[in-house]
Order: C-alpha cells, then structure tokens, then sequence
C-alpha cells in the first residue's frame, strides 16, 4: 500500500445510521469496528469512517447523528500512556477520535514521511459524561491513564475543579475534517503566527481540504485557513488559493 492512501487519523464509532449529514461531514478512512476487528499499522487505534467516503481511497461508508446527550469530550493521557488509554477506549465502545498527521524527517540522509499525533497525549471522545466519567476511572488502574482535559474559563464545579472541555458537534466535525487530509502541511499554530488578512469566514470550496470552515490567515509564508477550537488549539490547513474560498455570512 502506498503511504498516502493509509488513514492518517484514527476513529472508533458505535452510531446511529443517517443520510441527513451526508454532505456535511468529510470522510474518515478505513472503516472498523471497535472490537475483534482489524486494526490501523500505525499505533494501533481501531477506525472507522464518516460519510463520504465512498469517495475516497477506501471506498467505505458509516454515518453517525448527533445525539442530544452527547458531547465531545478531550481526554488527556497521563504519563505518556497512549497505548493504555487506546486499549481502555477501544473496549469501552464509544465514539472517539485523534488527529495524526505526517512529518517529513531525514534518517541515515533520506527524507521519511512518518505518521505522529498531531495533538500529543490528547484524546476526542464522543460520549454521555457518565459514560466518559466511567472509563476515567477504570477499575483495576492504580493510577488514572485518561484525565478530563478541563475548562478554565468556566467556575468551578461542586467538586472544587473546572469542568471538562467539551467542542461544540460542528465545530468538531470542522475540525476532523481540517484535520483528516495526507497532508504534512497540517499545523498546529499559535495566535502569534496567524496574520489575518480579515474578519470574515471563509468556507473551502475545492480540493482536499474541501468543505472546511475558517479564517483566512498568512502562516509561514502561505495562505492557509484556520480552525480553531476554543480553550484548545488553533489548526492551520495547507496552502489554499483564493479561487478555493467561499466567504460565507453565517459565523463560526
């Protein structure tokens, strides 16, 4: 298999079927179940699809619909444990996500594209709180692998901590889709580097990054939109031409 057709981010998903969202959401690659089935070469997370994929490299297709009790949660993985927490997460039957993306490195005087997080340690689980609250605390862990990444903007809960993050369905699906292209040129950034050429979002209209929702930026030389998750990160696409960009009326 050629290294651009394998999934660069990984998804496990229990979901509802719907054709409502079939032109809303970009694909996920390489469609899996979370138990007993094959998994991805790279770091061994389960993974699955979102619509549209029958478009893409793999050909396969699953759907998924919000759910009023849900919300997307970002767990952090304590200790660098990563492998852990994904056995803990694969088994517990839940929708989750973590971006990957590809870095070119030299090794021995040649260039190699390698597949490495793009958000280190951090995992996106789409899940009732109790649900997530429940494979936080594991029994028969000594210490906790998974810990909810909190929200300092907001008071302090009864317990004495902020509560946890949690990303709005679309900004989520933004986000995947910013983040679910072969592209090296997907960046983590900060709001430093990002020279806003205006106000106004802009919506991807062609290529690979197709269908992404942004602000316009200049970032390492280039045009690029940005995606951002609030309380999190700011995630910077490849180059863009202006020819790609839609500005559109309704906002962020």
């Amino acid at each position: 298999m050629d290294n651009r057709t394998i999934p660069r981010f990984f998804v496990s998903i229990i979901a509802d079927l719907t054709s409502d969202i079939k032109n809303d959401m970009n694909a996920l690659l390489n469609a899996h179940t979370p138990k007993g089935r094959s998994k991805s070469p790279h770091v061994g997370l389960t993974s699955n699809v979102l619509p549209e994929a029958q478009r893409s490299q793999t050909g396969v297709s699953s759907d998924y619909v919000q759910k009023a009790d849900h919300e997307w949660f970002v767990l952090r993985v304590t200790y660098n444990r990563t492998q852990k927490a994904h056995g803990i997460i694969s088994t517990s039957a839940v929708q989750s996500y973590m971006p990957m993306h590809y870095v070119i490195k030299k090794e021995i005087g040649k260039k190699k594209r390698i597949l490495q997080p793009l958000l280190p340690n951090l995992f996106f689980v789409y899940a009732t709180r109790e649900t997530v609250n429940s494979i936080i605390k594991k029994k028969g862990e000594e210490t906790s692998v998974l810990k909810f990444y909190l929200d300092k903007t907001k008071p302090l809960e009864d317990n004495g901590k902020h509560p946890p993050l949690t990303i709005p369905f679309t900004s989520m699906t933004n986000f995947i889709k910013a983040t679910s292209t072969d592209s090296e040129h997907v960046r983590i950034v900060s709001a430093e580097q990002c020279h806003y050429k205006s106000g106004d979002i802009v919506k991807v209209i062609g290529g690979e990054f197709k269908g992404v929702t942004g602000r316009v930026a200049r970032i390492a030389g280039q045009q690029r939109v940005v995606v951002e998750i609030s309380g999190l990160c700011l995630v910077a696409t490849a180059y863009i031409p202006n020819g790609f960009l839609e500005t559109v009326q309704n906002q962020l």
